[in-house]
């Protein structure tokens, strides 16, 4: 029987089925931050529980963690007390952690690639909807409920039911100023926040494979957002070349081992998905979003639709929509002035990132309008910024390099965007309040991030 990529890993990790119910799920990797593990921790407390693969299970703070000052302790009390908490039940239950001081402390979706815990063929959850980034690896992964974080913690297993199977092909070559932040704002504005619900997208086409795994993490990072239950991409030789002398990577003998079977996960010719979309890339320019959810996007050089261009389904919450951001129907946003720039989160926060955003920054200098939080996913990228003079190139264009956390994100720490003001932010959501109560964010590439900092204005990078 000729199978996908995503039914290939799946039934390699079932444990048992339930006629007309979930399936049991074996674990393989299970990643855990300070919001959403606490209540697990003590749940396997009540019931007497140990965690039962504790070598499979890492621990990072990311969600509430300062960017500034981190030897210091925490000045807000519920982060203190999270992070405090996560540190105690590390040692608790004998798990590795990464809290603040910790070299490969990071946001969660950084560290784990980057460290080489995450591999091709694995199951991977986390108590944190974005845990489909570690699909680029060609890996199933997702997010977990916190009920669902004590089940794994307890058994190594989650029971799921099974999603359907969607290809998204990128076919075409890319214009300029286009990379893998303004593929996926482009296909969740095609295809709707959700047009992927109840499926998990292999994401396929020419210009995916020629994507570095930075853009491939970004890309599949998104995929939540148009309600999909996870991404996944088919590991390549530049996967192997990514995970390879990584300190958690197999080595020797085990490598050669897991890279002969690496290289058969694929999907199988003839296979075939529930869904197929193909997307031309040729037609694919810069975006922003203009709304307060992901799939309220379009071309930097476009205008937000007029009243006549939404269904009537829509009109009221794209009405509500504009007059939170502040924007009319049919007005173009290139040139609006803006007050943030933030550069970071799980999306947008690896070293690739950092040097899109400095090549452009280099030689120019910070709008006085703008501030700017630069915010390394991890201490490992930010030593990589320090190496290569990426840090030194953007002090000279007038920006202050932070300390690695999620950051303005979901401002749970002191990044808060203030209310009515405009954000430009390479982050995932553009919720109302997301980045702060009253905040309006334009998610965007970093490029467009480092065109909007040194103009203070939404501006077309391949204009300058």
């Amino acid at each position: 029987m000729k199978k996908t990529l995503f039914e290939k890993i799946w039934d390699a990790h079932v444990v048992t089925s339930v006629q007309d119910g979930p399936t049991q799920l074996y674990i393989d990797r299970h990643l855990c931050h300070e919001v959403t593990s606490p209540q697990a921790f003590a749940g396997l407390r009540k019931r007497g529980l140990s965690v039962f693969r504790p070598q499979q299970t890492t621990l990072t703070a990311d969600h509430n963690i300062p960017t500034l000052n981190q030897d210091q302790p925490i000045r807000d009390e519920i982060s203190r007390f999270q992070v405090d908490t996560l540190a105690k039940n590390a040692v608790d239950f004998g798990l590795a952690y990464y809290g603040l001081g910790n070299a490969k402390n990071g946001i969660v979706h950084v560290v784990g690639p980057e460290n080489g815990y995450t591999q091709p063929g694995m199951t991977i959850v986390c108590g944190d909807s974005h845990t489909s980034t570690h699909g680029a690896f060609g890996a199933i992964a997702f997010g977990i409920g916190t009920s669902e974080v004590e089940m794994v913690l307890a058994s190594q297993c989650v029971l799921q039911s099974r999603p359907k199977t969607m290809r998204i092909n990128f076919e075409g070559k890319l214009q300029k100023g286009v990379g893998a932040k303004d593929l996926a704002l482009y296909m969740i504005s095609r295809l709707t926040t959700g047009g992927a619900t109840g499926y998990f997208v292999e994401y396929s086409g020419e210009v995916v494979r020629a994507l570095s795994m930075e853009e491939r993490m970004t890309l599949c990072n998104l995929s939540i957002e148009m309600g999909a239950r996870g991404g996944l991409i088919a590991p390549d030789e530049i996967t192997f070349d990514y995970v390879k002398g990584r300190e958690f990577a197999p080595k020797g003998e085990r490598w050669e081992t897991a890279l002969a079977v690496w290289k058969t996960l694929k999907t199988d010719e003839g296979a075939t998905f529930d869904k197929e979309v193909t997307f031309d890339c040729a037609l694919i320019k810069p975006m922003i979003t203009y709304g307060t959810n992901p799939g309220m996007g379009m071309p930097i050089d476009g205008s937000i639709p007029t009243l006549n261009e939404i269904d009537d389904a829509g009109k009221k919450s794209f009405e509500k929509s504009l007059q939170y951001m502040g924007f009319s129907a049919g007005e173009k946003l290139e040139g609006k002035a803006i007050d943030y720039v933030f550069l970071g989160s799980c999306t947008n926060g690896r070293i690739e990132d950092f040097r899109v955003f400095a090549n452009f920054v280099k030689d120019k200098r910070k709008a006085d309008r703008v501030t700017a939080w630069l915010v390394p996913g991890s201490w490992q990228v930010r030593k990589q910024i320090e190496e290569e003079g990426i840090g030194k190139i953007l002090e000279e264009a007038g920006f202050e390099l932070r300390q690695p956390g999620c950051s303005a994100c979901l401002a749970m720490n002191d990044d808060k965007v203030p209310a009515g003001k405009y954000a430009v932010s390479t982050s995932n959501r553009n919720f109302e309040g997301r980045q702060g109560p009253g905040a309006r964010t334009i998610l965007a590439s970093p490029l467009i991030a480092a065109a909007a900092a040194v103009t203070g204005r939404i501006s077309d990078p391949r204009t300058m």
